[in-house]
């Protein structure tokens, strides 16, 4: 750390002891400065905030300084200005006009808001130290949207485990990233837990460590908004909307939280135009489709979808393997495949809760001193969410045509032969019992009514109930596939609750 940076650290933590925290993370935390001999040179985020210290911190700022630069705070030269302008010097507040005069806000302030109180300087007394901590009441500003020159970002594209279910937002955000590249929009949807955020924060940093003069900000629509009722609460909403327009970059998360606020959407729209209409480069997440948003701007809808739109897909138990892999390699431990199959089977489709299960696993290993092991998995699987993984339509098809001795073009066929007509009836049963799929999609599949659906489950459950020849065979048959699958038979989907061996529950209703 350099001597200037040591001062201003010095100041920063007098400031700190002397106002209201808050006043010190709006006000003083975001500025930049630059010190030469009994001259403090501040560069403030934007030009209504760098107006504000100069008409209600300049006395606050010398009683900081002075005993650091260890001169008379009379005799510090302030200069306060906008980040990329000149630096002007502040006025030059002489003692007694400070203490006379009361400090007026730079802008029209809200008539529920309380007038500030002038700023006095501490009187010195011989037998304490120069500076006198005490605590100044500010009223807060309207929060600024700095773009984010030095952030801090979690992840990147090399941690970030690409496969079928992302290749292509992968693909299109890593586009995005260099300025004249052939993507400028893209909307990226999923679950929670998928690698929205992961894929935002990889964007932010590799055009931060690109090293340009991209100006990027990275923020969720409910911060956004926030901060648009902030702007509007201090009649700071063109100055707020300029920053953002003055965008090159910009990383919106949750545009789900824009339905039905119909003044955001037009902001957000306006915003989005303009940055289109200027070469610049945008990236939005949500937890749902475009086409599934309501209550918002048809307009704003279209400029979402202007670009690329790429949803992320759950992954398959292959790529949560990787996942795990990659992510004990970080760890520096040594993850058995027995392991590394349980974990992934269990907790399919939720990358956050299956890095989560990992790192407990690990910390529970190394507080027991042992290494990982299946027992010690099943332990720490009991305090998530796992799930009974069932099989995908294609491997109860494939399954099915195994178990029957068939193939998919005689089960697609219209021939009416029992064989056929029980293995369409148990792909059904099958489809409806351990997949998300309605009766109409699982028809669909074969080119079947949605009534022929429900004619053969209920067919089939009927066999079961009853335990005649047919219905016996049929039980083995439905117990071997989906013990094949990796799955217990007699668990069901819905409520996972144990049934009868022979009596199969009704699924119709699910």
């Amino acid at each position: 750390m350099t001597g200037m940076q040591e001062q201003w650290q010095k100041i920063s933590e007098n400031l700190r002891g002397v106002l209201n925290p808050g006043i010190f993370k709006v006000w003083i935390h975001p500025l930049d400065a630059h010190i030469e001999g009994n001259s403090l040179c501040l560069a403030a985020p934007s030009e209504y905030v760098a107006r504000w210290l100069r008409d209600r911190m300049q006395d606050t700022l010398r009683s900081a300084a002075a005993p650091v630069l260890q001169v008379a705070p009379e005799n510090i030269d302030i200069r306060i200005s906008c980040q990329g302008a000149a630096v002007a010097p502040a006025a030059p507040v002489a003692p007694a006009a400070a203490a006379a005069a009361p400090l007026a806000a730079p802008v029209a302030q809200p008539v529920h808001e309380v007038p500030a109180a002038p700023l006095h300087a501490a009187p010195s007394r011989p037998s304490q130290p120069l500076w006198q901590p005490s605590q100044c009441s500010l009223p807060l500003p309207a929060p600024t949207l700095r773009p984010r020159t030095r952030q801090r970002w979690r992840f990147s594209f090399d941690d970030f485990v690409v496969g079928p279910c992302n290749a292509m937002a992968v693909a299109a955000a890593k586009d995005i990233c260099h300025d004249g590249g052939c993507v400028e929009t893209l909307f990226v949807s999923s679950a929670s837990g998928l690698g929205k955020t992961h894929i935002m924060q990889s964007v932010g940093r590799a055009v931060q460590e690109q090293g340009g003069q991209a100006r990027l900000a990275y923020l969720s629509a409910e911060g956004l908004a926030s901060r648009y009722v902030a702007a509007l609460r201090s009649n700071d909403v063109e100055s707020f909307r300029a920053r953002l327009r003055d965008l090159d970059v910009l990383l919106l998360e949750d545009v789900h939280f824009l339905q039905g606020k119909e003044k955001m959407q037009d902001m957000v729209l306006t915003v989005i135009k303009s940055l289109q209409d200027r070469g610049g480069r945008a990236i939005f997440t949500s937890s749902f489709s475009p086409r599934e948003l309501e209550k918002l701007d048809s307009q704003l809808v279209s400029h979402f979808c202007s670009g690329i739109v790429s949803p992320l897909e759950r992954p398959d138990t292959e790529m949560c393997r990787h996942i795990l892999e990659r992510k004990a390699k970080s760890f520096q431990v040594l993850l058995p495949d027995e392991v590394c199959d349980l974990l992934a089977g269990r907790l399919q489709g939720d990358v956050r809760q299956l890095e989560s299960c990992l790192k407990s696993l690990v910390f529970k290993a190394r507080m027991l001193n042992c290494g990982l092991n299946p027992e010690l998995a099943l332990e720490v699987l009991q305090q998530y969410a796992t799930v009974d993984c069932g099989p995908d339509f294609a491997s109860i098809v494939r399954l099915v045509c195994e178990s029957y001795g068939l193939n998919e073009r005689q089960l697609a066929s219209r021939s009416h032969k029992q064989q056929y007509v029980l293995a369409r009836n148990t792909i059904y049963y099958l489809a409806r019992k351990h997949t998300d799929m309605s009766l109409k999609e699982i028809g669909e599949r074969f080119n079947r009514r949605h009534s022929t659906v429900i004619k053969g489950i209920t067919s089939l459950e009927r066999e079961i109930a009853n335990e005649s020849r047919v219905g016996r065979q049929i039980s083995r048959a439905v117990e071997l596939i989906e013990r094949n699958a990796g799955i217990r038979p007699e668990m069901s989907l819905a409520g996972k609750v144990p049934v009868a061996r022979h009596a199969a529950p009704s699924l119709l209703s699910l």
